[in-house]
């Protein structure tokens, strides 16, 4: 089965979910904080199209605080470390942190979801001192049995604090 097929059946299935457990995302109400957010897509097409049918973001910057989505790392094609895996990832957050018009320097908490906390705690460390430098943000380190997709190692998610003015571009 391809990539593609795996995630369009996982889109499916929770779709097929969360309608079957009667959840309207239509909810009648006064709007909330995301109607007045800004709201950060993906650019890349493909990852579009899987971001709407699971209905998530890349970020969500509202009154001043970024909310990152869960980046995960996993080996490319030839790739036998989890450094390389871990710089990719921490690459991709940037260059969304700079698309909400902050950088590392803003970045104030980071939860990483790690499929085996023991062997990858070092990796992991290495390769965020090289972006998070003094005062480090808050930092939680979870041990998980799986992650989406399987092949991911470690999921790793920010929050930064934006200043007034900076502005999604």
């Amino acid at each position: 089965m391809t990539r593609g097929a795996k995630i369009a059946g996982l889109a499916a299935g929770l779709v097929w979910a969360t309608a079957a457990a009667g959840q309207d995302a239509r909810a009648a109400g006064p709007p909330g904080a995301r109607d007045r957010a800004t709201v950060l897509m993906s650019e890349n097409p493909a990852e579009l199209e899987f971001q709407e049918a699971l209905g998530y973001a890349d970020a969500v910057l509202i009154d001043g605080t970024l909310y990152i989505s869960g980046v995960v790392a996993s080996f490319a094609g030839g790739e036998d470390t989890l450094e390389a895996a871990y710089e990719r990832a921490f690459a991709r957050l940037g260059r969304t942190l700079e698309r909400a018009g902050g950088s590392w320097r803003d970045v104030v908490d980071m939860i990483s979801f790690h499929t085996d906390l023991t062997t990858q705690l070092g990796p992991i460390t290495t390769v965020k001192n090289r972006y998070l430098t003094a005062p480090f943000p808050a930092w939680t380190a979870i041990q998980v049995s799986r992650l989406v997709p399987p092949s991911g190692v470690t999921e790793i998610r920010l929050v930064a604090r934006i200043a007034e003015g900076a502005g999604a571009r």
